[in-house]
């Protein structure tokens, strides 16, 4: 059931990717963030009341530190999504489940397991794989001069890896996900108003303000379904199911935005599926207690 929440959660996300791509010509960057928590409350406050969940927790700084991380890899990745082919701009995002590996890894030899080192070369070599894919990937968004728009779609997903262990440590202690997932709206909604004191407010126009319904409600889905992966799934695993999300924007991008993605970036796309995936088998055999799911 992990992996059915985490593809279905991609597909979601992916869907959100385009109605951002379609919307960020008339709105900013922080205005989508905004309306994009303000629907995500509207919808998940119904959610609690329906299942029953209260709005009190025993771990607010817990969710305080997950929205903080959490919103600066969303707005990070909006922006990506607004200046970058929508498979590439997804694929920097969901660079995270290698973040991840890495995260886990290096927190194993922190805690001083050095009897782990002779197992750690292959779960390295694997992300370092990781990396040689997100190059590929970048390389035809270097060639149109788009070298800071990618970086901040690579910071995207470092920032989604640090939220993601944070959803994976709530859950543990048992956080219900519809909870999680509202006060993380919350704080896009604020943070978002916050920075159009700043931008200022773009005008309504029709049809195109139609645009941010759907980015908070597919946004609130696909968080939801993220949040019970997470929650109830093993940290890496969950994170190598994200990738079909990356097929699943390839394909919107080509049909509808006409994105043309050479074999390179194609190869690249594949070169992160195959590490992501190693990677997980690697870390059951190798590294069975990763220090985050710890906690």
């Amino acid at each position: 059931m992990q992996a059915s929440w985490m593809i279905l959660a991609s597909l979601f996300f992916a869907s959100m990717s385009v109605c951002i791509k379609f919307a960020s010509a008339h709105f900013h960057t922080v205005e989508l963030v905004c309306y994009r928590g303000l629907v995500g409350i509207a919808f998940m406050a119904a959610l609690c009341r329906a299942q029953g969940v209260t709005l009190g927790t025993r771990v607010p700084m817990m969710h305080v530190w997950r929205s903080i991380v959490g919103v600066l890899s969303l707005s990070a990745w909006f922006y990506a999504i607004a200046h970058l082919p929508l498979a590439t701009a997804m694929t920097l995002n969901y660079m995270s489940g290698v973040w991840v590996a890495a995260f886990l890894v290096g927190g194993t030899l922190v805690m001083g397991r050095l009897s782990d080192i002779g197992k750690q070369g292959p779960v390295v070599l694997t992300v370092l794989s990781g990396f040689a894919g997100v190059v590929m990937m970048l390389r035809p968004t270097l060639d149109q001069n788009q070298l800071f728009a990618g970086l901040i779609g690579l910071l995207s997903g470092l920032g989604a890896a640090f939220a993601y262990l944070q959803v994976a440590a709530l859950g543990r202690i048992g956080e219900p996900e519809a909870r999680t997932v509202l006060y993380f709206s919350i704080g896009a909604m604020v943070a978002g108003a916050i920075g159009m004191l700043f931008t200022g407010a773009s005008a309504w126009t029709w049809p195109e303000a139609l645009w941010l319904l759907p980015i908070g409600v597919l946004a609130a889905l696909g968080q939801l379904c993220m949040t019970r992966a997470y929650s109830h799934g093993a940290t890496l695993v969950v994170a190598n199911l994200q990738y079909s999300g990356i097929v699943f924007a390839a394909l919107f991008g080509m049909f509808l935005f006409g994105d043309q993605i050479p074999l390179l970036g194609w190869a690249g796309m594949a070169l992160i599926i195959a590490s992501g995936i190693a990677a997980t088998a690697l870390r059951a055999r190798a590294l069975p207690n990763p220090p985050a799911e710890e906690h």
